[in-house]
């Protein structure tokens, strides 16, 4: 447990000190997700909003006990709604839930999206409105704090009803049922939870609903898909300032002036970026590079490009950190006003959009990095040996390096359209509209891996371009720069395989990313 001497008073209820996330229901940002990421910190249920858990709890076994007809907890689901259950069968009703909605396919979630499902799920429990005992909010931010980790298959979610599978293959692992990750193993559920020693629970009324009706997987997916996207996007500036000093490029469209006169936060924060970057350059000052009048719109269009990506992400991480502290299940409660509320605030419709957005957004950022490659492997647009390598011919260069990129920016492009258009109706019409929101997160998923690797090889390629221009050097950070790359990879002097380069450079970018510049 939590060594309380160490727990700092903070103002408010979800807040960090060295041990311990208070979780309320009001107050999680990105900031908490990554803390996900290590062991040494413990997540409790905040005094406040146990109380707050407790009285939706009391108040709901009132209304029961008074013989009130509640959807979800007296009545069956969805189509079956209008089906009366009665109480000797409202435990067994929670629990059929649960292994009834275990119908998820597919790999599993990542153990970091995985985690982030308990922790918003536990949040929203925490907010005080889905009737759940106190203790389901401390079980699930247990498992967090031992290490038990749902195995959630990731496919089988409409992302409306919630994440309704997904959430069940959570749920099972809390009543000691499905499969969990422990301690590097996959076993299960019963078995990691008395390995961990947390006593499984057995589901009261609303309970079983209460931990499946939500939009928690697709949220989680998304969210840390866009958590590699903003660190991506520090990287897709490097890799674009490493490419205008390889081709000899000009800075002054990356002048204030320009910028001011169309202020967008991102595209002002890039072309600063950009010049910070190259501040100190001998290659752009060189004659050659004072010769050209301007570049190509993959270089002389990174602020308005990249920027965009910028503001894009910015609005979706907006609208993520509303949705993590959002009650998204269904019926909701409000012991203060004397109602029990059906609703649909379990739609994913809002983050299915937002997500989507993300998509295009980080589908543009691949596509203007793959435009930048081929001016560098182009003899015709670089002036640059063919395919950067001096014995060209024999040697093959970066010539399928760039295929590479380019088939990645093609899966991108068919990725980038979006699910949230498409609705196929489910439990016999009943939930006739629904959001795809669970596929918006995966495809934005697998758009984000794509995107760092076709940025992974522009690094490469850039890196490999700048051998041509010594003893010139670039700006002073992208000196120190390229140096970090160099000791992932060496230049290119003759052909060897490309894959273990750029799985080596994709694997170590935080470490060139770190760098202050």
């Amino acid at each position: 447990m939590v060594n309380t001497k160490k727990i700092t008073s903070l103002k408010t209820d979800f807040s960090c000190s060295k041990s311990a996330v208070f979780v309320d229901g009001k107050n999680l940002t990105f900031e908490h997700l990554s803390q996900l990421e290590n062991n040494r910190t413990q997540f409790l249920l905040s005094a406040t909003a146990k109380q707050k858990v407790e009285k939706s709890y009391c108040f709901l076994t009132e209304k029961l006990k008074s013989g009130a007809v509640v959807y979800g907890i007296n009545t069956g689901f969805g189509r079956l709604a209008n089906v009366s259950i009665s109480n000797k069968e409202l435990t067994k009703l929670q629990l059929n839930l649960v292994r009834s909605h275990c119908c998820g396919i597919g790999k599993p979630l990542s153990i970091t999206e995985a985690r982030t499902v308990l922790l918003l799920r536990a949040n929203v429990l925490a907010k005080g409105h889905s009737g759940a005992r106190p203790v389901v909010v401390e079980t699930l931010l247990e498992m967090l704090n031992r290490g038990v980790t749902p195995v959630i298959p990731e496919k089988g979610s409409v992302g409306a009803s919630g994440d309704l599978s997904p959430l069940a293959h959570a749920a099972s692992v809390l009543i000691g049922e499905g499969a969990a990750f422990y301690q590097g193993e996959i076993m299960p559920g019963g078995e990691a939870l008395k390995r961990a020693e947390i006593k499984p629970l057995t589901l009261e009324a609303k309970e079983g609903l209460a931990l499946i009706n939500g939009t928690e997987a697709l949220t989680a997916v998304g969210a840390i898909a866009l958590k590699e996207l903003k660190f991506l996007c520090q990287l897709a500036d490097i890799c674009g300032a490493m490419t205008l000093e390889a081709l000899y490029g000009k800075k002054d469209a990356f002048n204030a002036l320009i910028h001011q006169m169309r202020p967008f936060n991102g595209q002002i924060a890039v072309a600063e970026n950009l010049l910070n970057l190259t501040e100190g350059s001998e290659i752009l000052v060189s004659e050659k590079a004072q010769a050209r009048v301007q570049d190509a719109y993959s270089l002389r269009c990174m602020p308005q490009v990249h920027g965009a990506v910028r503001d894009a992400l910015a609005h979706v991480e907006h609208l993520c950190e509303i949705e993590f502290n959002s009650a998204t299940d269904n019926p909701l409660i409000f012991p203060d006003e004397d109602k029990v509320l059906s609703g649909g605030n379990f739609h994913g419709e809002a983050l299915a959009m937002a997500f989507d957005y993300a998509a295009i957004a980080a589908s543009e950022l691949g596509a203007i990095s793959e435009r930048r490659i081929e001016r560098l492997v182009n003899p015709d647009l670089s002036g640059l040996p063919a395919f950067l390598v001096k014995e060209s011919g024999i040697n093959s260069g970066f010539m399928i390096a760039h295929v590479t990129a380019v088939a990645l920016c093609g899966e991108n492009k068919v990725l980038a359209h979006p699910a949230s258009t498409d609705s196929l109706p489910t439990s016999a019409g009943t939930e006739d509209h629904v959001s795809m929101g669970m596929t918006s997160a995966l495809k934005l998923r697998t758009i984000t891996e794509n995107l760092k690797n076709i940025l992974a090889i522009e690094m490469l390629a850039a890196a490999q371009a700048l051998e041509f221009a010594k003893p010139m050097q670039p700006g002073k950070p992208l000196r120190e720069i390229y140096r970090k790359i160099r000791e992932i990879v060496p230049p290119m002097l003759e052909d060897a395989p490309f894959s273990p380069l750029i799985e080596e450079l994709s694997k170590n970018l935080n470490k060139i990313i770190a760098i202050n510049y």
